[in-house]
């Protein structure tokens, strides 16, 4: 994280505390205690072996130059499937 964003951090957790210190409503803070006891699980996302490689073949065409802006792929999308794209 660079300092930028670091200060950035440290100034909303000062807010968020100026914020919390005026917070006068019990339902509120028990809401808060709800959120501040909450962890969240990691996700993790299984790739198949198909889909790494087409990912790893994906970046290595990217490496190599082998790409195509959005207009060219949507002009042979439309060449190739006239009624798709109108």
């Amino acid at each position: 994280m660079d300092k930028q964003a670091d200060m950035d951090i440290q100034i909303e957790k000062l807010n968020l505390i100026a914020w919390l210190t005026g917070i006068n409503d019990s339902d509120v803070i028990r809401q808060l205690k709800i959120l501040q006891r909450y962890k969240p699980k990691k996700s993790v996302i299984k790739l198949t072996k198909a889909e790494k490689a087409a990912i790893d073949k994906g970046l290595r065409s990217l490496k190599e130059g082998r790409v195509q802006s959005h207009e060219q792929v949507m002009k042979a999308t439309a060449k190739k499937f006239p009624g798709l794209i109108k």
